[in-house]
């Protein structure tokens, strides 16, 4: 069984440039107000969502596993 990651988007540093969702689109959505949205927030890991973690301009996706909440992404500097 893989891993389950809890996606999280800090929608105060979120700028709506919808990266997460052209890398992930069955992962993330823009609501009306063009901020980013998890769908779900656990969910298997999957490296699109990972590219998309990567991919936002401003850092507003965390993902953690789900359960121990062990960072993912970002990496601990």
């Amino acid at each position: 069984m893989g891993d389950r990651w809890h996606v999280e988007v800090d929608r105060s540093v979120c700028i709506g440039s919808a990266m997460c969702v052209h890398h992930a689109p069955d992962a993330f959505r823009l609501d009306t107000a063009r901020q980013s949205h998890p769908t779900p927030e656990d969910r298997d890991a999957a490296e699109q969502i990972l590219t998309a973690a990567e991919g936002c301009p401003v850092e507003a996706i965390t993902l953690t596993l789900a359960g121990s909440g062990e960072v993912v992404f970002p990496p601990e500097e």
